[in-house]
């Protein structure tokens, strides 16, 4: 199974896309960004990230896919900003009839690294060693699409025992 985890956004989008053996082994298919350039106009930003995610959609035929829900702090302004980026990838996703499963900031830090509040380094070491990869995914961006979307596959995992 091929999962697309997206770390929504609007100045940077992190993706991963992560391949789920029937051996239980996790490999990292391909994973990165999708940036667009400081002061294009809001709706130009919007069209980049939606052309994006649906040209990787398109690439690489994911089964699933999963987004990290908001976390709202103080500044609500850039909520907002980051909110356009996520609905975009929201519609992205729906267009292409993926499955679309949502997690919380922590939800994803406990799967990955057995922690809710594990920092960005704890993280970034796992998704390495998950992914057995022979140095952390960088951007920060591209190793939280690759944390999301292994969320995704320990959740549907589980589930599966569960049902």
């Amino acid at each position: 199974m091929l999962t697309l985890g997206i770390d929504p956004g609007t100045a940077t989008v992190g993706y991963g896309i992560v391949r789920d053996h029937p051996d239980g082994s996790l490999e990292a298919v391909a994973y990165g960004v999708i940036t667009t350039p400081a002061k294009t106009p809001m709706p130009d930003r919007l069209k980049t990230i939606y052309d994006g995610i649906t040209a990787l959609i398109e690439l690489y035929k994911p089964e699933r896919s999963a987004i990290e829900v908001m976390f709202f702090g103080k500044n609500i302004t850039t909520a907002i900003t980051v909110a356009q980026g996520r609905g975009v990838a929201l519609l992205a996703l729906a267009n292409a009839a993926l499955p679309i499963h949502e997690y919380k900031p922590a939800e994803i830090k406990q799967s990955v690294s057995g922690y809710g509040a594990a920092s960005k380094e704890q993280m970034q070491q796992m998704v390495k060693l998950l992914l057995s990869l022979e140095s952390i995914p960088k951007p920060d961006d591209a190793a939280d699409g690759l944390a999301i979307a292994i969320t995704d596959i320990s959740n549907s995992r589980y589930n599966a025992y569960t049902d």
